[in-house]
């Protein structure tokens, strides 16, 4: 019997009295789903509720962040010999109250929360002590190679995280923000197969001329690992480059959720299939909330 590759995938959810959702439920979601909506109509509240529902009820897990001297704390949790980095920008407390549903059960899966913000040397390390454990240097070489077709190799010395160039190591620093964050997604779908992952602000750090890059990366990775994602934006180039890269790839396992108010001023969504959101971009719609 052959193994149904999409059985840990978040398919519909079910919002009550969280934050800003009284009443909420969306359904048809793909493997990667790109989430849009006005500024502060409640994206990142989404992508919360997907990870509370999950980390509480698959993981035994509850975390609660607090800021402290207006520094987010970034909290790293290991379950066997995955990480869980999270970012969640707000405190969560008393969601006992509340209800969040999702079709999945029994989940066992690795899911992630992450911001915009820069990773840590530490984090580096971490992921590549897992990229060598399961021999995948080449792998990411590989995929770097796409976003800087000079770079020839990416090393961890001593803690410190460096890419190769005509034959010499420079610390990745020098080769700017863009590229970490290019090497972080990678190593970490890699490493993280059969996921659930959650990217808030997918685009801040990418100069929008490499989104293409970006997209092509996440797509080829997430389907080669299995890998479902959920990721907010703002930027009409990040979404346009989403159409356009998906549409070039021939993937078709992708969607689109934009949120707005409706008459009743209450949170509403639509979920876009692939040909659906193919069409609204190709006439010109707006599809960043209304």
């Amino acid at each position: 019997m052959e193994e149904n590759k999409e059985e840990h995938f978040i398919k519909n959810i079910e919002i009550k009295n969280f934050k800003c959702f009284e009443d909420f439920k969306a359904e048809g979601f793909g493997r990667v789903n790109l989430i849009g909506g006005k500024n502060n109509v409640g994206k990142t509240a989404f992508m919360e509720a997907c990870y509370i529902n999950n980390s509480k009820k698959n993981l035994n897990h509850m975390i609660r962040i607090r800021y402290v001297s207006d520094i987010l704390l970034d909290l790293w949790s290991e379950i066997g010999k995955k990480f869980i980095n999270n970012f969640i920008k707000e405190e969560i407390e008393n969601y006992d109250n509340n209800q969040i549903k999702t079709n999945v059960d029994d989940l066992k899966v690795n899911i992630v929360f992450k911001s915009s913000n820069k990773a840590s040397k530490s984090e580096y390390d971490n992921l590549y002590s897992l990229i060598i454990d399961n021999e995948l240097e080449d792998k990411v070489d590989h995929y770097l190679q796409e976003f800087d077709s000079s770079i020839e190799k990416f090393r961890i010395k001593k803690s410190k995280p460096y890419c190769q160039k005509n034959g010499e190591f420079y610390s990745l620093n020098e080769f700017g923000d863009g590229l970490g964050k290019f090497l972080y997604f990678i190593m970490f779908f890699l490493v993280n197969e059969k996921s659930i992952v959650l990217i808030d602000e997918l685009e801040n750090g990418i100069h929008y001329t490499n989104l293409d890059k970006l997209w092509k990366i996440i797509l080829s990775i997430s389907k080669q690992q299995n890998v479902q994602v959920f990721a907010t934006t703002h930027s009409k180039e990040c979404i346009e480059s989403y159409a356009r890269v998906a549409k070039k790839l021939e993937d078709e396992e992708i969607g689109f959720i934009e949120l707005g108010r409706n008459k009743k001023n209450k949170l509403d969504s639509v979920v876009m299939d692939s040909e659906m959101f193919q069409r609204f971009v190709k006439l010109g719609n707006e599809v960043r909330g209304w």
